[in-house]
């Protein structure tokens, strides 16, 4: 048998290591496009993202939109005026490269790692993306249907309900609460549909590009102002409305007959990151739910065994920000691990975190900060989102001090506004005939079954 770990001889743990601000070099082309440039040698790699906003211009097109950008980031990559599908590809491996394009209700965003000597390259393959695709019939009407029947597949999924069912019921009116298109619309697209899109929407005026890695500033924007100089268009890319959290006092619960699990959601609105109140809410969430030794994990995980991985997160969206709570559990528990859920938030509005609980939250919290941002992908991702948000880069540094400096009486006033139970929306997908009876014992509970509106 091995000896017992002596607890004793582990050291203690130091004080988190000060987040460096990086070093960028920032310019804004004559199209509008605002280029970051950061310099990180010592791995001889260079990270690119490309932000565009690209938002529905209004509610009645929101699902209509949604649908059209999310085969165009699929089929953008189809062909250029110049090159086709395989074409492209070629030119992007040859420098280490593979472009990867993706949409969500705020952007659409181009992102690929590439070898140092393959900027200019590879900014000649993103400027033939943004100036010529060309959507070719065919290849729009295999990634239109391969998409739609993602999305079918995905709607089957009872996270995926219980996420879309608390959009539409915080963002009724805003196109958040759209999220996903119906498979109908996507399968209605046509090439046509893309390109005036693109070309309407495409736009280099307030979309940013952000390159970090082994490379020089200067020449690093030359290259990009040389190789994105056709780029052009009229208007500035659209970005989100800001977007009010409504609150409905009243649990929804969606029905999902048969089902072995209940999907528990609650949400509500969070500071921004321009927000002083963003740092003492981040710890009140992570102390929360947020990670293994959190108050959630260890009542309704450990104690209780209702469920395997609960969760608490603040999420940033560019009109709006959001504390988050999910735990999916077994339907016979429904009601008792909601109770305990609401229970537990009740306890951080109303009680104050302990000293130790904080300060494990806080190590966490800037140890994951420094772990995002210790690969030139990390950082290059976390600057496009910070940047594309209107912030600078410095920030990274200013947020951790600001959670340096949250003391426990902040987090527990921050957690009355935030956390209270009353403060938040709630819905449960699950199975009624099992779990209405145990929600209807904890208040008011409106039932939605298939077909309802």
């Amino acid at each position: 048998m091995s000896a017992a770990l002596d607890l004793s001889l582990i050291p203690p743990l130091g004080e988190p290591r000060p987040q460096p601000v990086p070093a960028a070099a920032e310019t804004t082309l004559a199209n509008g496009l605002r280029v970051v440039v950061v310099p990180r040698p010592g791995v001889p790699l260079i990270e690119l993202r490309l932000r565009v906003p690209f938002a529905a211009s209004s509610v009645g097109s929101a699902e209509g939109h949604t649908a059209a950008a999310s085969v165009l980031s699929g089929a953008v990559l189809l062909g250029t005026a110049s090159h086709d599908q395989t074409g492209i590809a070629q030119l992007l491996q040859g420098h280490g490269a593979e472009m990867s394009v993706s949409s969500d209700s705020d952007r659409l965003l181009f992102g690929t790692t590439l070898l140092p000597g393959g900027l200019r390259p590879v900014l000649g393959v993103l400027a033939e993306l943004l100036t010529s695709a060309t959507y070719p019939a065919d290849g729009v009407e295999g990634e239109r249907d391969r998409l739609a029947e993602r999305i079918s597949i995905a709607l089957s999924q009872p996270s995926v309900l219980a996420r879309a069912a608390l959009s539409a019921r915080r963002y009724a009116g805003h196109p958040y609460a759209i999220s996903l298109p119906d498979p109908a619309l996507v399968a209605a697209i046509t090439d046509e549909d893309l390109r005036r899109l693109h070309v309407d929407r495409v736009l280099p005026a307030g979309s940013t590009l952000v390159l970090v890695g082994d490379l020089d500033p200067a020449a690093a924007t030359d290259a990009v102002a040389e190789a994105l100089t056709g780029w052009t268009g009229s208007g500035t890319a659209e970005e989100s409305a800001p977007a009010t959290s409504l609150h409905a006092p009243v649990l929804e619960l969606v029905d999902r007959p048969g089902a072995v699990q209940s999907n528990i959601r609650l949400g509500g609105p969070a500071p921004t990151r321009t927000d002083p109140d963003l740092a003492a809410v981040r710890l009140a969430a992570m102390v929360f739910g947020g990670y293994f030794s959190s108050r959630l994990v260890e009542n309704i995980r450990e104690r209780r065994g209702y469920s395997y991985s609960p969760r608490s997160s603040v999420e940033h969206q560019a009109g709006a920000a959001s504390f988050l709570v999910e735990a999916d559990v077994a339907t016979e528990v429904t009601g008792p691990a909601l109770m305990e859920t609401v229970y537990e938030l009740g306890r951080m509005a109303l009680t104050p975190v302990t000293e130790a609980e904080l300060d494990a939250a806080r190590r966490y919290v800037l140890g994951s900060m420094a772990l995002s941002t210790a690969t030139h992908a990390g950082l290059a991702s976390t600057l496009s989102a910070l940047v594309g948000a209107g912030l600078p880069v410095g920030w990274l540094a200013e947020h951790q001090q600001a959670l340096a400096a949250v003391t426990v009486d902040q987090v527990q006033e921050v957690s009355r506004r935030h956390l209270a139970p009353g403060a938040l929306t709630a819905v449960v997908v699950g199975d009624a005939e099992v779990a209405e009876a145990q929600l209807a014992a904890l208040g008011p509970l409106t039932v939605r079954r298939d077909g309802d509106a």
